[in-house]
């Protein structure tokens, strides 16, 4: 299995890839992800479901959902892969749902939308695409709870970081949560997902803090506790070597954008 770290830990990340002849082994990440066919026959596995694809008909890859993708000959795809972040609103509703099925259908004018998405979009127009295609997976989805797999040990450590980001969650303290050895888990987690268990945390914090800076008015200083860092200097210093800018820039930039 392949986890994707770049498609995990980058708030407000979207990425869309088209092509032909498409393979892509079981992998894993922390995004949703639109497959689109748009020529030919794709078979697409997600979890332990099966789906092939034609004619512009779509899967809707949740977050943390093991998926593989096998096209047949000159079949040609488009892939939209976007942060939760983008859909919060959605992606708080789902959280701790699976869809029973994957496999859904866009209008034709979403689905030029998407093929023609530009990487300089505006982000309101960009956020009311996205929620759009998710409504109209939504409309017609059931679901069920996810149970994840209690035998993935990654699932184990996503999970544990999700419940705990707020407040200390050392690997140490994951160790003794699930009993695993620390040794193990750093060597497991680094092994899988090419970054290590720190890294992670501080990502998965600061794509928090993204959100709460963009949509409250909460104060720099309370984001940061809130997110579990310990002080404004750490916050500061943690956020601006992720995202480039300080908090404060990025909560400007965001509300200019929205403006």
């Amino acid at each position: 299995m392949l986890y994707q770290a770049q498609h995990s830990i980058i708030a407000d990340k979207v990425t869309l890839e088209a092509g032909s002849d498409l393979v892509f082994p079981t992998h894993i990440h922390n995004s949703f992800e639109i497959i689109i066919a748009t020529q030919g026959k794709i078979e697409i596995t997600v979890a332990s479901k099966k789906y092939t694809v034609s004619n512009n008909e779509c899967v809707l890859v949740f977050p943390n959902q093991l998926h593989e993708i096998k096209a047949e000959t000159h079949a040609k795809h488009a892939i939209l892969i976007f942060s939760p972040q983008l859909v919060r609103a959605f992606s708080k509703k789902v959280e701790a749902l699976i869809p029973i099925n994957n496999k859904f259908c866009l209008d034709d004018f979403y689905l030029d939308k998407i093929i023609k998405l530009n990487a300089k979009q505006n982000i309101a127009e960009l956020k009311g695409l996205l929620y759009s295609v998710c409504g109209a997976f939504d409309k017609n989805a059931d679901y069920s709870k996810s149970k994840g797999d209690k035998n993935n040990l990654l699932f184990k450590i996503f999970n544990f970081v999700a419940k705990n980001y707020k407040k200390s969650c050392s690997l140490y303290q994951l160790s003794n949560e699930i009993n695993y050895s620390y040794v193990y888990l750093s060597k497991h987690f680094s092994k899988h997902t090419g970054i290590s268990y720190t890294e992670y945390v501080c990502h998965f914090r600061i794509n928090e803090a993204c959100y709460l800076l963009a949509n409250t008015n909460s104060t720099v200083l309370d984001i940061a506790y809130n997110c579990g860092f310990d002080s404004l200097r750490s916050f500061n210093r943690s956020f601006k070597s992720i995202m480039g800018i300080t908090p404060s820039s990025y909560r400007k930039q965001q509300t200019n954008t929205k403006g």
